[in-house]
């Protein structure tokens, strides 16, 4: 009588488990790409600093 009950509780577990999954993945590739734009701005930067440095003396 009580199997029932048990396989809807099991079935409840398991659609928490995969949208876990699913939230672990969106959030690492949210920090991906804020960790690339932020990659991108100090590149950006540090050829900006080089344009400005560079001698124009021909």
């Amino acid at each position: 009588m009580s199997t029932g009950k048990e396989e809807l509780e099991d079935d409840f577990v398991a659609e928490e488990v995969e949208d876990s999954g699913e939230r672990t993945v969106e959030v690492a590739k949210t920090n991906l790409t804020k960790r690339r734009i932020i990659d991108n701005l100090l590149d950006e930067r540090r050829l900006q600093r080089q344009l400005n440095d560079y001698d124009y003396d021909f």
